[in-house]
């Protein structure tokens, strides 16, 4: 019979999960033991880290990505990367080490006292087994749990003295062979009833979320709008960690304000709202007003029961988002109406020095190739990014819908183990690269080729600017002085150079994503938050 440990890398390898991101702990050696030639282990030098590399791995690669961490402090410091994941629909099987089961009563040092509940609410599903001959058939669960939508992190607690158990041979088989398939369609009726109010709609316009690109409907959003003729816009960018439609496309509109009162106001003079792939909507700051403009409806699809049912207002199909575009596009005929001007190209303003942010991303947009990835944590220049490079490709972006820092770093890496082929660049701000600074260590060890793109301004200027809209004066802690980014960077063994100006900026972008290894290039840019 095999052992436990035996079943479950059995099991690894028939999902395609080879890569393994961990920090091993005493707890995790034995799962560990006689680590197997054909999977590769990506270490990261704290849990958060390592979680973040799974999230960007998993996104990119459109697969569960495993998890290994060290029972309950490892767990505790990767809290706040799964809180990203969850948002993120990112599927990961995490595991942990724990104590063994004789001392697991008498809480022994290490014992995660209580290891189902310690991660929820940010997980789909938490467990420990009972026996030891269970845990093939756990991980099996959590994985397809993992992986089915809505898509999210699941987490698996294992005390260390089960991985040399044997379990049945036939029981273990049984878990290795399973799939599931979570694709669901639409309720042909819902389609037809949709694709008449959109046809007989005035001005209706098309909002598209994130899981567009996941479920790989792209293709079809671009087709529906301009079938249609819909004006387009991206969900509020808080809540995008992905694109939905291309960005560059003449009946993209730009990305809708975060709060309730200034959405309304966006969306003025539309009678009917599809938003697509989204929650509806991440709001923050709270600027209260109208939910929808005077006379409007709204339909979402989304493939989240959860967010279909706490959306404040409009109607909601559960389905497949790739699936349901396709059935929508099939259901409904060509319109006349006009979609409105396209969005001005993109300028970089007045030269200065320091340089804006818009300036900086500008200059990045100039170097950036046609088949690049941007994996972005810089709030105070988000906008100016998404306005200047105009990401017109699926698969080239991603960003922490949650809205915790720490996720830029460590996803860049991931996402690059995933699309090796793809240049990455890490836009991130100074403040945001402390919370995550480790990753540089894992990106110079496994000689991940990530372009690091840091904007130095000195401050937490995302907090400024909600401290003048929420009325706030006199906060402390909102400046950074005297980060010293590149040197940091150069401490891990990342090639990294400051530059000052934009046309420096963007020679030195060009030569870094050229490189086949971990660059970075600092800029200094002015303070305020960057729109354009």
């Amino acid at each position: 019979m095999p052992s436990v440990r035996e079943a479950s890398y059995e099991l690894f390898r028939a999902h395609g999960m080879t890569t393994m991101f961990g920090n091993p702990g005493s707890t995790e050696l034995p799962m560990l033991k006689g680590f197997p030639d054909d999977f590769t282990y990506v270490l990261g030098l704290q849990e958060a880290v390592v979680v973040g590399m799974a999230d960007g791995y998993a996104q990119a690669r459109g697969a569960p990505a495993l998890v290994n961490l060290h029972t309950a402090p490892g767990l505790g410091n990767a809290m706040g990367a799964i809180f990203n994941a969850h948002a993120n629909h990112s599927p990961l099987l995490i595991t942990a080490g724990q104590q063994v089961r004789p001392a697991i009563t008498m809480q022994a040092n290490l014992t995660n006292r209580d290891a189902t509940r310690m991660p929820h609410p940010l997980v789909k599903w938490s467990h420990e087994p009972v026996l030891a001959a269970e845990v093939p058939h756990a991980l099996a669960r959590a994985i397809h749990l993992a992986a089915l939508p809505p898509r999210g992190p699941t987490f698996v607690s294992i005390p260390m003295d089960d991985w040399d158990a044997e379990v049945d041979d036939g029981y273990a088989r049984a878990a290795v062979d399973r799939r599931t398939v979570g694709r669901a369609a639409p309720d042909p009726e819902a389609i037809a009833e949709l694709a008449g109010r959109l046809e007989a709609a005035a001005n209706p316009v098309l909002v598209a979320g994130p899981d567009v690109d996941a479920a790989g409907g792209w293709d079809a959003a671009v087709a529906l709008a301009e079938r249609q003729r819909l004006p387009v816009f991206a969900i509020p960018a808080p809540g995008g960690g992905r694109l939905g439609f291309p960005e560059g496309h003449p009946n993209f509109r730009g990305v809708l304000p975060p709060a309730i009162g200034p959405v309304a106001e966006t969306l003025a003079g539309h009678d009917l709202v599809l938003v697509v792939g989204a929650s509806v909507f991440a709001y923050y700051p709270y600027i209260p007003g109208a939910l929808l403009p005077a006379g409007a409806e709204l339909v979402a699809i989304t493939s989240d029961p959860d967010e279909a049912a706490r959306a404040p207002m409009g109607e909601a199909i559960v389905a497949d988002v790739g699936l349901s575009l396709e059935r929508l596009l099939a259901a409904v005929g060509a319109a006349d109406r006009d979609p409105g001007e396209p969005l001005p190209e993109p300028v970089a303003g007045p030269e200065q020095d320091p340089i804006t942010g818009t300036a900086a991303m500008h200059a990045l947009a100039a170097a950036f190739p046609e088949d690049g990835i941007v994996v972005l944590e810089a709030p105070s220049a988000t906008l100016a990014l998404r306005n200047q490079l105009r990401l017109s490709r699926p698969g080239s972006y991603f960003f922490a819908a949650g809205g915790g820092l720490g996720f830029g770093l460590p996803a860049a890496i991931g996402v690059q183990l995933a699309q090796p082929e793809r240049p990455v660049v890490c836009v991130v701000g100074e403040g945001s690269v402390q919370y995550a600074v480790t990753a540089f260590w894992t990106a110079v060890a496994y000689e991940v080729p990530v372009t690091f793109c840091v904007l130095r301004n000195a401050e937490y200027a995302i907090l400024k600017w909600f401290a003048e809209i929420e009325g706030v004066s006199g906060a402390p802690g909102l400046d950074l002085p005297n980060l010293d980014t590149a040197a940091i960077a150069s401490g891990y063994g990342v090639s990294s150079r400051r530059v000052s100006s934009a046309e420096e900026l963007r020679e030195a972008l060009a030569a870094a994503i050229a490189s086949d290894r971990p660059e970075l290039v600092e800029v200094g840019v002015a303070p305020g938050m960057w729109l354009f």
